[in-house]
């Protein structure tokens, strides 16, 4: 009978260097994931910054979420695109006569909601606003609660601070159980048709 080797020591832990078997173990640079393209910086320089495709259509190339490929791209340090150049480079629809909604204000508009604005306004700079937001950033760590992307990890991603139940509910505009955090690429996304459980809403 053979020699059984131990190989955890006695917190449970794996001993580095000591397998039952030698030959089924990973070696040095593989990785039990199939490996993905995006992975490779060559492929994501020539994807993202040569044909200025957006991480959001390379994600959806691949089934992964948007943050994943930001993760690869800062990974490699190859530098983000800025709000301007996405502005310049992005279709957002038709312009001028062309496009419905031109000229509609107001009461035309369908996101018009009885003339708040000036409300809306005074409110977002309140001491009551200021100290809500103060304690939501606290109490989710930086951290958007839709993606996990940290502050931190992306400091030049925006983060904003979403109400779960609207605006319109004046006694919950400030109520900190009604605010969470989220990263500015989730926010779109909970406002989206894409959200189609109407998470967070």
């Amino acid at each position: 009978m053979g020699v059984v080797m131990k190989n955890r020591d006695n917190k449970g832990r794996f001993i580095k260097g000591i397998s039952f078997n030698p030959e089924t173990q990973f070696k040095k640079g593989e990785h039990w994931r199939k490996e993905k393209p995006f992975w490779d910086k060559y492929w994501l320089i020539s994807n993202y910054i040569d044909k200025k495709r957006s991480a959001l259509e390379i994600a959806g190339e691949f089934g992964v979420t948007e943050n994943a490929i930001l993760f690869w791209l800062k990974k490699h340090s190859i530098k983000t695109r800025t709000m301007k150049e996405i502005r310049e480079t992005k279709k957002w629809g038709l312009s001028g006569s062309d496009n419905p909604m031109w000229n509609k204000k107001g009461e035309l508009n369908p996101n018009w909601r009885g003339g708040i604005t000036p409300e809306r306004n005074a409110f977002y700079s309140s001491q009551e606003w200021k100290k809500a937001c103060s304690s939501v950033w606290k109490r989710d760590k930086a951290t958007c609660k839709r993606c996990g992307t940290t502050k931190k990890e992306f400091p030049d991603i925006p983060f904003h601070i979403h109400h779960i139940k609207s605006f319109k509910y004046k006694e919950l505009r400030a109520e900190v159980n009604n605010l969470i955090l989220l990263c500015e690429i989730c926010h779109h996304w909970v406002h989206s048709r894409r959200n189609e459980n109407n998470e967070f809403l």
